[in-house]
C-alpha cells in the first residue's frame, strides 16, 4: 500500500510559529525524508467558512498568505500537492454520504468539537457545517485515501472518527476507504506552543503570536515586552521556575545544543541552562536574548524567502491551481470507488442496464 500524506490548516490569518513548530517543519521534514509515495498538503477554506460565512473575505484573502507560508517554509510542490479544498467539489460529495453513517450524539461526544464550540461560543446556536466538520474533515483525508495525518494530540479524536466512518463504511458497503493512522509531533513542546502570555492557545485577538512573516524587529520586541516568564523570579538572584515559563517553552522548541556553541557558550545545553535558572542567578532578559537569537536563525530564512515570494504572486496562484486540479483528480477516482460500492453508479454499472433491460423484455413476452 502506498504511504500517503493528508494535512493543512484553515486561511483565517497568517501563520505563526505555533503552526511551524506544530506542523510545518514537520511536514517538510516529512516531504524531504522520501519515505512517502504522495503529500496533500490542503487550504481548507471551506472549513474556515463554517465559522466565518458572513466574513468569506477574510478566507479569501489570507489564502495566498497561508500559501506564501507554506513555501517559505520549504513545502515543495514538486513534491508535495497543495491545494485549495473549496476546488475539490468531490469532498463535498463524500462528507454527504458519510454523513449517513454518524449520528447526531456521536458528534456531540467528539471532544474537539466539544472545545472548538465552547471556544467560539456556538453553545446556543452552533451551525451545521462547523457542527459536522468531522465528517468533512473524514472527507478530505478519505478522498486521497491518506495513511497518515499528522496532527496535535488535541486533534486526535478527529482521526478517530475518521477512523470510525471508514469502518463503518466498509463493513456495509466492502472494503473501499482506508484507514489513517495520526502521527503526532515528537518534541512534547511542538504539540501546543502556547502564546507568548501563556494562554493555551495562539491567537490574533490576544494579540500573543509571533508570525513567520513578523520581522526580526517585531520578534524580539515580542520576546522582549510580551514573553511570560515566572513572574515571582524578581532578582537575577531568585530562584526560578520552568512551569508555565513561556521562555522556556519555546527554547524546548526551537533550541538545539549547536545553538550554545554560538550564542551562550558558557552552557552546553539547555538542561544547564534550565539547571541555573532554577538555582538563581540567571535572569530573565539573558534567557530572552539567546531566545531571540536562537528564534531568528531559524526565521530569516523563512522571512528572506517570503519576501522573494510576495514578489510572484501570479505563480504562486499558479501552483495552488495546478495542485488542486491534480488532486480533484485523485478525489474523483475515489468517488468511482465510493459510488460504485454504495451502488449508484447507475450510468457506468453496465449489468445494472442489462439486468434491467432483461428484466422487462421477459416481462413484455
Amino acid at each position: 500500500m502506498s504511504k500517503i500524506i493528508l494535512t493543512g490548516d484553515r486561511p483565517t490569518g497568517k501563520l505563526h510559529v505555533g503552526h511551524y513548530v506544530g506542523s510545518l517543519r514537520r511536514r517538510v521534514q516529512l516531504q524531504n525524508s522520501g519515505e512517502y509515495d504522495k503529500i496533500f498538503i490542503m487550504i481548507a477554506d471551506a472549513q474556515a467558512l463554517t465559522d466565518n460565512a458572513d466574513n468569506p473575505e477574510k478566507v479569501r484573502q489570507n489564502i495566498i498568505e497561508v500559501a506564501l507560508d507554506y513555501l517559505s517554509c520549504g513545502l515543495d510542490p514538486a513534491r508535495s500537492t497543495l491545494l485549495i479544498q473549496s476546488q475539490i467539489p468531490e469532498l463535498a460529495e463524500l462528507s454527504f454520504y458519510y454523513m449517513n453513517l454518524v449520528t447526531v450524539s456521536r458528534l456531540q461526544r467528539n471532544p474537539t468539537v466539544k472545545a472548538e464550540i465552547q471556544m467560539r461560543n456556538f453553545e446556543a446556536s452552533i451551525p451545521v457545517g462547523f457542527f459536522t466538520y468531522p465528517i468533512s474533515q473524514a472527507a478530505d483525508i478519505t478522498a486521497f485515501k491518506a495513511t497518515t495525518v499528522p496532527v496535535g494530540d488535541d486533534q486526535l479524536p478527529m482521526i478517530e472518527q475518521c477512523r470510525e466512518i471508514v469502518r463503518r463504511f466498509n463493513f456495509i458497503y466492502g472494503d473501499t476507504l482506508v484507514e489513517p493512522e495520526a502521527l503526532i509531533p515528537e518534541n512534547e513542546a511542538c504539540c501546543r506552543l502556547p502564546g507568548t502570555d501563556g494562554k493555551a492557545k495562539m491567537s490574533k485577538s490576544l494579540n500573543n503570536c509571533i508570525y513567520l512573516s513578523d520581522s526580526a524587529d517585531q520578534v524580539w520586541d515580542k520576546i522582549r515586552n510580551n514573553m511570560f516568564t515566572d513572574p515571582n523570579h524578581l532578582k537575577v538572584t531568585d530562584p526560578g521556575s520552568l512551569e508555565g515559563n513561556v521562555a522556556f517553552t519555546y527554547l524546548d522548541a526551537f533550541c538545539r545544543d549547536e545553538h550554545f556553541e554560538r550564542y551562550l557558550p558558557e552552557y552546553a545545553n539547555l538542561d544547564e541552562l534550565k539547571g541555573h535558572y532554577q538555582r538563581g542567578g540567571l535572569g530573565d532578559m539573558k534567557v530572552k536574548k539567546f531566545l531571540n537569537a536562537v528564534m531568528q536563525e531559524e526565521l530569516e530564512p523563512i522571512r528572506n524567502r517570503r519576501k522573494e515570494l510576495a514578489g510572484r504572486i501570479p505563480e504562486v496562484y499558479d501552483i495552488l491551481k495546478a495542485g488542486s486540479e491534480k488532486a480533484r483528480e485523485e478525489a474523483a477516482r475515489t468517488v468511482d470507488e465510493v459510488k460504485a460500492a454504495m451502488k449508484i453508479n447507475y450510468f457506468e454499472d453496465e449489468n445494472l442496464i442489462r439486468e434491467q433491460a432483461e428484466k422487462y423484455a421477459a416481462e413484455s413476452v
